[in-house]
């Protein structure tokens, strides 16, 4: 899950990107107005849930949530600010703010009404995502592979090892080339090794090897790589 994040303060920026990593979400982080509206720009249909914080350089985040509701885009979005009288609150909401957070807030208090704005669209929230005979738990970060005997056997995934096989179940049989992948899951901004695509593929395969399927991640040489379902 993809997350756009929009703050200026860089201590509290740097806490919360940290606090969504250690919690599996893909981070964007900028600080001013300008930057996220480019981002949005480039592709809002990359990210799941937005945080911004209200009073920002060049653009208000007021004003990036009021551009994005006139695209009729449906992105949940949790807006932070200091301003905590009720009519600030309204101000937010009727933007058209999915929720709203005041500083100062804990860490545990934002992840929790972040899975409160994903539980109100489930979709971006499925509880487990079966292709074939594999199955992704959401709520453990663990793949099954259900044998033939019945038997369910369970392998525990890193961040991006999960990450990068969801992004493979969510497009079976279809090649995906690494630019996508780039894009897709790693963040905005960061340049990655040249090989880290690669380099995590093999990874991941070697955990999918005791269960027998590492070859369901197929190489298409020259084009990219195809998740197969007859594993």
């Amino acid at each position: 899950m993809r997350i756009l994040l929009v703050e200026d303060e860089t201590d509290l920026g740097n806490a919360i990107k940290r606090a969504l990593i250690q919690h599996n979400y893909i981070v964007d982080w900028v600080q001013d107005g300008e930057e996220a509206n480019d981002l949005i720009e480039m592709g809002l249909n990359l990210y799941t849930i937005g945080i911004f914080d209200w009073l920002l350089p060049k653009i208000s985040g007021i004003d990036l949530i009021k551009r994005i509701r006139h695209q009729n885009s449906s992105l949940p979005i949790l807006i932070l600010t200091a301003k905590d009288r009720e009519e600030d609150k309204v101000v937010g909401l009727d933007s058209g703010a999915d929720d709203y957070l005041v500083k100062p807030f804990g860490m545990a208090e934002l992840l929790a009404r972040l899975r409160a704005l994903q539980r109100r669209v489930p979709i971006i929230n499925p509880q487990k995502l079966t292709v074939g005979n594999i199955s992704l738990d959401y709520s453990t970060y663990t793949i099954f592979f259900n044998q033939k005997t019945g038997k369910a056997q369970p392998i525990s995934l890193t961040n991006k090892e999960f990450q990068l096989l969801e992004y493979f179940m969510k497009h079976p049989n279809q090649i995906v080339t690494r630019d996508q992948l780039l894009t897709q899951l790693w963040e905005w901004g960061n340049e990655p090794m040249s090989n880290v695509v690669a380099a995590q593929i093999r990874l991941l395969r070697r955990k999918l090897e005791p269960l027998g399927i590492e070859n369901c991640i197929e190489t298409v040489y020259g084009l990219g790589y195809r998740f197969t379902t007859n594993a």
